[in-house]
């Protein structure tokens, strides 16, 4: 049950927030949010790309976009109304009593400082420049970082030198070094891996607690909020739908939407074929109907949800606290308890290969390679390799060597010793590709790397940036045959991951996050390569766009025959998309297999580590028993 108002740290009430447009009435971006977050409570607020999330908390914050503004409702931090106070005062706010912390350590981190000057600047106290002074200073930034679990030797060490969950850690000592009563931290784990997440959600969680600070988590991912959080807001088109305690909302949840991101969920546990996903895309503002929001993609819609605003309200017998913004909440509740579960099969993943290891399209023999200065090799020994029609999914902690070992297949790093074939193509130690190599090496081998925003030239349109890629000599004339040919494949390259030729006249900020991804797919395949490297390529996308990436991927891959390697740090991916599955550690091969027996029997103690710090669900094989 949400805290009265007096006992919450964070009190929201209808908060709606607008667009103003030049020569146009303002468009409502938020409308009607409340929300509460008491001392040392976990918060979360989860929905998909464009529902909101965000910019609630940044209302909250008073780090709005330009343009927008907030035009009702209330917002106290700790009895105080924030929205009254002028610029100076907000600005104050932000860092001592309330603060930010980012999915990018990065964009949180300078990269000329150090990470112990980092923290020092947010400290309240230890400020003056004597040497007294300097040494407290120096041990209140030691004893930060070790609360948050790292060596005082990080203190002396730039971002660039530390591994992405070290990083994190850094973000997190920094963020919380002026003491604040609040963190919302906006999807800070989306880029780890599964250890490294569930170490930082649970450092989230106990200084949480320790603190007194109120935490409000934003994420996609259901399963972290299940794992983390005490009660949970479903966001979607700038509303609050549903609003529950997580192990509540997970055995029933009473909103179709909630049950349609919980089917979205790639399980761990059974591979399904096709993984459900939900149809169309979230709203834009100013296109919402006069209903339920979510109506246009419902499946249980009747014309008593389209015909008149649905407030959020209480669920009759499901307990205080429990909210709901659907018309049809109790006669739903016996249809959404198996939250559509049913529309795919449990399904094994398909046979080992039978091809030989020469008709591989990737071989990769004892790969080795050491940076400069690094304490150890990045990749010690690696051999592995992909045949034509498989998906091989590479596993492993943040600075396995994943990205490493991808690079040098693709000729963007060359290895120390060992050798690397990408169908034709062979890569030895030492120098990089010439250009006619690269140039076949183009041809063989693309990537789709995790970030649809920078994937794309934000300049040129999508069908300039697909004719670019197009390998046929018979598209690249600039005839009026040539422009018609490379036309025809354009429309082509479109059709083939689920966008209209329309399309083509679009840039990419006309696009949704999954539709760029879908674009950058469409380019990736352009030259018709044998082998597709995906980088991290669903990790940054909500549930149900990635559910509709990873059934087009499979579908693709199975009529165009090329071979993918899927690197990923989720094991409900894995489950969903590989044949085989390799495991690096610390730059080693440790574990390689059919995906059933890696993911149900692991034999190493690492993939065992992985398997158990998966969020919100237990393992395939301690389910079983």
């Amino acid at each position: 049950m949400p805290p009265s108002p007096a006992a919450s740290r964070l009190h929201v009430k209808d908060l709606g927030v607008a667009a103003h447009h030049t020569g146009g009435g303002p468009v409502p971006l938020l409308e009607a949010v409340s929300l509460d977050v008491a001392r040392g409570e976990a918060v979360a607020v989860v929905g998909e790309s464009g529902s909101g999330k965000s910019l609630a908390t940044r209302a909250v914050t008073g780090l709005l976009p330009e343009g927008t503004a907030v035009t009702d409702g209330t917002v106290t931090l700790d009895g105080e109304d924030i929205l009254a106070l002028g610029p100076r005062a907000r600005h104050a706010l932000r860092g001592r009593r309330l603060t930010l912390l980012l999915q990018d350590p990065f964009t949180m981190l300078h990269p000329q400082l150090t990470c112990g000057r980092q923290i020092a600047d947010g400290l309240r106290e230890h400020r003056g420049r004597g040497r007294a002074a300097r040494t407290a200073r120096h041990a209140e930034v030691a004893r930060r970082l070790a609360e948050v679990g790292l060596d005082a030797t990080v203190a002396e060490r730039h971002p660039h030198e530390l591994s992405g969950g070290m990083r994190q850690r850094v973000a997190i000592a920094a963020a919380l070094a002026g003491d604040p009563g609040l963190l919302i931290a906006d999807e800070p784990t989306t880029a780890l891996d599964a250890t490294s997440q569930r170490a930082v959600l649970a450092l989230l969680r106990r200084l949480g607690k320790d603190r007194g600070m109120g935490l409000v988590l934003i994420t996609h991912d259901l399963r972290v909020a299940f794992e983390v959080c005490d009660r949970v807001y479903v966001f979607y088109a700038g509303t609050v739908l549903e609003h529950g305690r997580p192990a509540d909302l997970r055995a029933l949840p009473r909103h179709p939407y909630t049950a349609a991101l919980l089917a979205a969920e790639p399980s761990l546990r059974e591979r399904r074929e096709p993984l459900p996903a939900l149809p169309g895309f979230v709203p834009a503002p100013g296109h919402r109907g006069p209903g339920c929001s979510f109506a246009p993609r419902c499946a249980h819609v009747t014309e008593t949800c389209t015909d008149r605003p649905v407030p959020l309200a209480p669920v009759p017998d499901a307990g205080p606290g429990r909210l709901s913004a659907c018309v049809r909440v109790a006669d739903l509740a016996p249809v959404l308890q198996a939250p559509e579960r049913p529309t795919g099969a449990n399904l094994p993943a398909r046979p080992a290969r039978a091809e030989a290891v020469s008709d591989a399209v990737l071989q990769i023999e004892a790969v080795r390679r050491v940076f400069p200065a690094a304490t150890r090799p990045a990749l010690d020994g690696v051999s592995l390799s992909v045949a034509p029609g498989e998906v091989l999914a590479l596993v492993g902690e943040s600075g396995s060597g994943k990205t490493t070992l991808a690079r040098i297949a693709l000729g963007l790093e060359s290895a120390d010793s060992g050798s690397v074939r990408v169908g034709e193509v062979r890569l030895g130690p030492g120098a990089k590709p010439g250009t006619a190599q690269r140039r076949a090496l183009a041809a063989e081998a693309q990537i789709v790397f995790q970030d649809p925003y920078a994937s794309l030239d934000p300049l040129r349109t999508l069908g300039a940036t697909l004719a670019e890629a197009l390998a046929s000599p018979a598209a690249r004339g600039r005839g009026p045959r040539e422009r018609a040919a490379r036309a025809a494949e354009v429309e082509r390259l479109l059709a083939q991951v689920g966008l209209p030729a329309a399309y083509a006249r679009r840039r990419p900020a006309a696009l949704s996050g999954g539709e760029r991804q879908r674009v950058a797919i469409a380019r990736a395949l352009a030259t018709r390569p044998r082998l597709l490297v995906c980088d991290e390529a669903v990790a940054a996308l909500d549930v149900s766009v990635q559910a509709q990436l990873l059934n087009l991927l499979r579908d693709l891959q199975r009529a165009e025959r090329f071979a993918i390697l899927f690197i990923t740090h989720d094991l409900g991916v894995v489950r969903q998309i590989a044949d085989r599955v390799a495991v690096l550690h610390q730059g080693r091969l440790v574990e390689e297999g059919t995906a059933p027996h890696v993911l149900d029997t692991p034999t190493h103690d690492w993939t065992r580590r992985m398997l158990d710090a998966l969020p919100g669900e237990a393992p395939a094989q301690e389910a079983a028993g």
